[in-house]
């Protein structure tokens, strides 16, 4: 198995830098040092470079420049969001609501929150990831500010309905954050269509560089938003910091370069999710996790009966996949996310999650399949459930 090729599949994970996007960075780098914020030659085409990237990264999801804030990634846009809207919008309630399949860079600013003292509500979805809207709209209250749900989910890839989910918030008063560090690049996204207030995006998940995020704030009405964080008054007084201009230069070409390929790009990967779905199904005890039409093109998550997902992961030596989320690794836990679907611990922690990126091709795809089902068949040999 060590002189196997390597395979990449995790790509939800983050994504190897495009090389147009290395080069970008390396000019902004060899260009002559300047402050985005100073005033002279040097900090003026600095900050003209940034404005640049901005407005690429708000083509993308067609917002105006102006509504993107920039941050050191999503995790940050997430805090900012929850723990500034939360914040500045408790004179008027303190009641929160979020879905138990969020990512930690959510559930965990929440926790937070609960402990000031604000009231959070987390629902469950159905058993195919979903969550339905008029049911999240019976939890909303007069005392709601906040609703926070992810569009594509980083495990399961499930899709939720935004739209119709913004529509609760807007019968109820309460502000929607979304977070589609996921969903940039890979599924149709635009803000106007969402509704949404605050949406938070990552550079690193679509080919360009981890350190470098975003977060889009409705412009009309805007949001009540409460900084976390103090010193220097850049991006708007809500993210002090000197700029890292490079970074937000790498973030701008990539956004840019997935524009572009938005045409293609997203059905290609569901063609390649679709070709090892098909390959891995006819596996005894194989079962997909999540909507099987409602989910982004890039993920796959299946659970594999009768085995140990450590076990499986290590079989396949030379293929990199997950058995979670990413920042979840490590903790030798069964996925929450997977367990709020209804998954027991035993299914939940013999799951895989495959993600597909723009270098994936057909023949990977096909090598991963038959190593999987090779490797699963002789666990179960060799142990029998």
């Amino acid at each position: 198995m060590s002189d196997a090729p390597f395979v990449y599949l995790d790509y939800a994970a983050t994504t190897p830098v495009d090389p147009r996007v290395a080069q970008a960075i390396g000019a902004c780098l060899a260009a002559p040092a300047g402050n985005a914020s100073s005033t002279h030659a040097a900090g003026r085409a600095a900050r003209e470079r940034v404005e640049a990237a901005r407005a690429e990264v708000a083509a993308l999801i067609a917002a105006p420049p102006e509504a993107i804030v920039f941050t050191s990634g999503a995790t940050e846009a997430d805090n900012l969001a929850i723990l500034g809207a939360a914040r500045g919008n408790a004179a008027r309630g303190r009641h929160l609501v979020s879905l138990r399949t969020e990512h930690r860079a959510v559930l965990d600013p929440l926790a937070r929150l609960e402990r000031e003292g604000f009231r959070v509500t987390l629902l469950s979805p159905g058993r195919d990831g979903l969550v339905d809207p008029a049911e999240l709209g019976r939890a909303l209250g007069r005392e709601t500010t906040l609703v926070s749900v992810m569009l594509v989910n980083n495990e399961t890839g499930v899709v939720q309905d935004i739209p119709a989910i913004a529509a609760e918030c807007r019968r109820h008063g309460a502000l929607l954050h979304v977070d589609a560090a996921q969903a940039a690049g890979r599924v149709p996204l635009e803000v106007g269509a969402l509704d949404a207030d605050l949406v938070s995006l990552a550079a690193h998940k679509v080919h360009g560089p981890v350190g470098v995020g975003a977060l889009y704030v409705r412009r009309e009405p805007r949001p009540t938003l409460l900084p976390i964080a103090f010193g220097g008054g850049q991006e708007g007084g809500l993210r002090p910091g000197t700029l890292p201009v490079h970074q937000i230069v790498g973030m701008g070409t990539a956004y840019a370069l997935a524009r572009a390929a938005l045409a293609e790009e997203p059905a290609r990967l569901a063609a390649l999710r679709e070709r090892l779905w098909t390959a891995l199904r006819p596996l005894p005890g194989a079962l997909l996790n999540g909507h099987p039409e409602r989910r982004a093109p890039h993920i796959l998550n299946v659970s594999f009966e009768g085995v140990d997902g450590e076990a499986l992961l290590y079989a396949l030596g030379s293929v990199a996949v997950s058995t979670g989320s990413a920042c979840g690794a490590g903790h030798g836990e069964p996925s929450y996310v997977l367990r709020a679907l209804g998954r027991d611990d035993a299914l939940a922690q013999a799951s895989l999650r495959f993600s597909f990126g723009r270098p994936t091709t057909a023949a990977e795809v096909d090598l991963v399949a038959a190593r999987v089902r090779a490797a699963v068949l002789r666990l179960r040999a060799l142990a029998p459930a």
